[in-house]
C-alpha cells in the first residue's frame, strides 16, 4: 500500500481514497502518481467496492505538475501523457466522486474533474494554471474544463489561468455542487452512499455508458494538446516563466 495515498473501505462498499503527499502538497510527484496507480488498479481487482471517494488532505486536493516536471517537460524529456494516469477516473469502472475540499490546480483540476460527480470548497482555490507558464493547456484540459465548467466560463479559465474560488465559480453558475470546506467529504460520502445502495452490474453498465463519448473526445484532445504543446513548452519565455513562478 502506498504510503501517500490511502485507502480505505467501509461495509457499504465505499471506498475513500486520500492523497496525502506532504512532501510535495499533492503535486505531481512520482509517489502520487506511483500510488494513485497502485490503489486504482487494486479497486478494479476488488469485489466489495461499488464507489470510490476520491479527495486530498488540509487546504489541498491536487495541484498539478511540479517544476521537476515541467522543465523536463520544456527540455522535452517527457510528455504529460507519460505518467498515464491522466484519465486514471475515466478508466476506473466504478463510479468516482471527486470530494475537492482543498486547491485543485492545473491537471489537479483536470484530474478531479474527470470524476463522475464532483464537489467542491467554497473557500478552496480552483485554476487551470497552464497558460500562466505560457504554455498550451495539457492533461484533457480542453476536454474536461468545458465539458464541467461550460463553454464560456472554461475559456475564461484556460485563456486567463486565473484563480478562482469555489464560491466564485458558483456564482458564475459553475454546476457542481459547491459547499463549505468543512462540509465536502461528508457531502461527498453521502453522495457516495446513495450510488452505493444501486447494483453494482448496474452501477458499472451505467459508468460504462456515461463516460464512453468522453473517453472518444478526451483521446482526440490529448491528441491535439500534445502537438500544441510540442511549439509552446518550448518557447523561450516558458522556461522562464517555470523557473520564475515556482
Amino acid at each position: 500500500m502506498s504510503d501517500v495515498v490511502k485507502l480505505a473501505v467501509d461495509s457499504r462498499g465505499i471506498a475513500l481514497v486520500t492523497m496525502e503527499e506532504r512532501v510535495h502538497k499533492n503535486t505531481f510527484s512520482r509517489p502520487l502518481v506511483d500510488g494513485l496507480r497502485a490503489t486504482f488498479a487494486e479497486l478494479g481487482r476488488r469485489t466489495d467496492v461499488r464507489v470510490v471517494v476520491l479527495t486530498g488532505y488540509e487546504n489541498y486536493f491536487c495541484c498539478g505538475g511540479n517544476k521537476e516536471e515541467l522543465l523536463a517537460m520544456n527540455e522535452g524529456r517527457m510528455r504529460f501523457t507519460d505518467m498515464d494516469f491522466y484519465d486514471l477516473l475515466l478508466r476506473c469502472e466504478l463510479p468516482v466522486v471527486s470530494a475537492m475540499q482543498g486547491h485543485g490546480i492545473g491537471g489537479g483540476l483536470v484530474f478531479g474533474c474527470t470524476a463522475d460527480v464532483i464537489v467542491m470548497a467554497n473557500e478552496a482555490i480552483y485554476c487551470t494554471k497552464f497558460m500562466r507558464y505560457g504554455f498550451t493547456p495539457g492533461f484533457g484540459a480542453t476536454c474536461i474544463i468545458p465539458k464541467k465548467f461550460g463553454e464560456v466560463l472554461a475559456s475564461e479559465m484556460l485563456f486567463t489561468a486565473s484563480n478562482y474560488s469555489g464560491g466564485q465559480l458558483r456564482e458564475r453558475g459553475a454546476p457542481m455542487r459547491i459547499v463549505p470546506k468543512k462540509d465536502v467529504l461528508a457531502v461527498a460520502m453521502g453522495m457516495a452512499a446513495e450510488l452505493a445502495d444501486k447494483p453494482l452490474v448496474s452501477l458499472k453498465l451505467l459508468k460504462r455508458q456515461l463516460t464512453a463519448k468522453l473517453r472518444e473526445e478526451l483521446r482526440d484532445a490529448v491528441s491535439a494538446e500534445l502537438r500544441m504543446q510540442e511549439t509552446t513548452f518550448h518557447l523561450p519565455e516558458v522556461r522562464e516563466r517555470i523557473e520564475g513562478l515556482f
